[in-house]
């Protein structure tokens, strides 16, 4: 047993005093330990102030369903049975818990972090619309407008049947925001339909959505709502909606909307579908891209009529010719 701890404090001792390396002390060389093969050298930190780069926009955005009025509204219809039977509901617990998880574990200033770059903006724009087969529905929403305010309205009421440019934004910069797609101009078709053309512009209309979740603020805007009736024009009235409450973070994930500080702008057909979609301040060909779409669009929609128009006329000639012969089939039988 000495011997072996002899041998080991044999193998720990340094060299003698003639194989020194001068000016180097006998500890230094005791603690000193050779460098390992396998060591791997050392990994760049990556930057927390990484600028991210938005990519254009791959995916359809909206719901699969199609929207009806009435969705949406934020209240709780249940009734007090529904609510007990809720409450006693372990799954419907879980549910919730991953909901408050997930809504505890986002930043409170992420949004006001995430501005620093590209000015908030969340993905480039669509070079091409989304194809009517593959697109995805734009969610109702409810809301008070300038024509009514003191009743409920549904977005879905006024999208259909015409091409809509859909402003989504909370707050005065964001609303700007959505204006660089498109100008101040209530109907930028101008710009890019021909002038032996001009009856398309009647099928688009501009439809902008104010959300404020603030009760606070929400009120103020409605304090100061015969202010923005003199400043739009009054044919949108009933097309600025201020939207409080409804849009769950499953509708803001399936929109796109994952900035409530930036503006959005989408391009919906007149099946609610969403065709186009863009965030933030129009760089590039976006705005170009945009009244491309939306020239398209009207286009579609007019085809769309022409041939339901034809159908119905056929349809009616049918009829007219059916019922004209009933009278003769009848009058022969003795």
């Amino acid at each position: 047993m000495l011997q072996s701890c002899s041998s080991t404090l044999r193998l720990r001792l340094p060299p003698p005093h003639s194989t020194l390396p001068r000016g180097i002390p006998r500890y230094q060389l005791l603690l000193s330990r050779p460098a390992s093969s396998t060591a791997q050298p050392p990994k760049p930190k990556s930057s927390k102030n990484e600028e991210p780069t938005p990519k254009p926009l791959n995916r359809p955005l909206g719901q699969a369903k199609p929207p009806s009025a009435g969705e949406n509204s934020g209240v709780d219809h249940r009734t007090w049975r529904q609510r007990r039977d809720d409450f006693f509901n372990y799954d419907k617990h879980l549910e919730r818990r991953k909901q408050l998880t997930k809504a505890v574990a986002k930043p409170y200033f992420r949004e006001w972090s995430d501005m620093r770059f590209h000015k908030g903006k969340t993905f480039l724009a669509n070079p091409k619309l989304f194809r009517a087969d593959k697109a995805l529905y734009f969610p109702n929403l409810q809301g008070v407008t300038l024509a009514s305010p003191r009743e409920i309205q549904d977005t879905t009421a006024v999208l259909q049947g015409k091409i809509s440019i859909v402003n989504v934004f909370s707050g005065t910069w964001a609303e700007r925001q959505t204006k660089s797609f498109h100008g101040s101009s209530d109907l930028p078709l101008r710009e890019a339909i021909p002038a032996n053309e001009r009856a398309l512009e009647r099928r688009a209309q501009k439809v902008e959505i104010n959300v404020e979740e603030n009760a606070l603020k929400a009120g103020l805007i409605r304090l100061f709502m015969p202010s923005l009736r003199k400043q739009i024009e009054k044919e949108l009235h009933d097309k600025y909606f201020l939207v409080r409450r409804g849009i769950t973070e499953a509708i803001r994930e399936g929109i796109g909307l994952l900035n409530s500080k930036v503006g959005y702008v989408y391009l919906v057909d007149s099946e609610c579908r969403i065709r186009w979609a863009g965030s933030g301040r129009a760089e590039g060909e976006e705005r170009r891209s945009m009244l491309q779409g939306i020239v398209r669009l009207v286009r579609e929609l007019e085809a769309s009529r022409g041939e339901r128009e034809i159908i119905r006329q056929e349809e009616t000639s049918k009829r007219v010719a059916t019922a004209s012969e009933t009278p003769r089939s009848t009058a022969a039988v003795p």
